[in-house]
């Protein structure tokens, strides 16, 4: 019997991958999330479509509890039960413009932002996605997707929040992942380095080289290089004795041991 998947931040980026590739390798329904990418969440859904499953289309903030508990609700109603949460959404904003930069400048705003949307929204979705898979008793699976900036800081670009949004997913991952073995349920996470995407465009290709050279492998990752870890920490087979880990891919930038790859000063043209 099929899966069924829920991904949020799908619309496009690691989120589209992974639907795409879930689809296509294990026939599996697809629940896709995105915020205001519509278009996008569409075309995924196309995409998965041709491969002859089932898919459903969410648009909204998943930083907002009533959003994704509703989302939880009607996907359960419409696939019957969930198997497969991954938690994917996320983003490493700046604070916005007429402001310094530094924390003491920082409106809250922002932080509540950032924090709901890197943390508080696979909270949300966990607490609904667990409660099903416990009373159908599911070998469900929960990935989430977090950051090497979990562990460190992007210091030029003013990351603060994020950081702390993706450092509390990681601890999130370990407490959840221990409270909720004993059925059958495991909790992991992936923490990408930098990955070229769409959004990597907004940067000058001059600081992209020079970024890219400062990463171990000499270079940025792709979408393609995630997917499969994600992939196997969502398998049932391979991961019944991995619990709450946070599995770097990252090319080398958490392992290393200074600072530098995280912290050039990446401008926007």
């Amino acid at each position: 019997m099929a899966r069924n998947i829920l991904i949020t931040g799908s619309s496009h980026g690691i989120g589209a991958g992974c639907a795409v590739a879930f689809a296509r390798d294990e026939g599996a329904n697809i629940g896709i999330c995105g915020n205001k990418n519509a278009a996008g969440a569409e075309e995924v859904a196309r995409q998965c479509e041709a491969f002859g499953v089932k898919t459903k289309v969410y648009i909204g903030d998943v930083g907002n509890h009533d959003f994704c508990k509703a989302t939880m609700e009607d996907f359960i109603r419409t696939f019957g039960k969930i198997d497969v949460l991954i938690n994917n959404a996320g983003g490493a904003l700046q604070i916005p413009g007429g402001h310094k930069g530094e924390f003491k400048d920082m409106p809250m705003e922002y932080w509540d932002s950032q924090i709901a949307l890197n943390l508080n929204s696979a909270a949300y979705l966990s607490r609904y996605a667990v409660a099903d898979m416990v009373e159908k008793k599911t070998e469900g699976r929960i990935v989430n997707v977090s950051s090497v900036h979990g562990q460190v800081t992007w210091v030029y670009r003013r990351m603060l929040p994020y950081s702390a949004g993706k450092a509390g997913l990681n601890m999130f991952t370990k407490a959840l992942g221990v409270e909720v073995a004993k059925y059958g349920i495991r909790v992991n996470a992936v923490a990408p380095g930098f990955i070229f995407t769409k959004l990597s465009e907004r940067y000058s290709k001059a600081d992209l080289t020079a970024f890219s050279h400062k990463i171990p492998v000499g270079r940025g990752g792709t979408i393609e290089e995630i997917v499969p870890t994600i992939q196997f920490l969502a398998d049932i087979e391979k991961t019944r004795f991995i619990v709450g880990q946070v599995i770097g891919v990252d090319g080398g930038q958490s392992a290393d041991g200074t600072i530098e790859s995280m912290n050039f000063p990446l401008t926007e043209e």
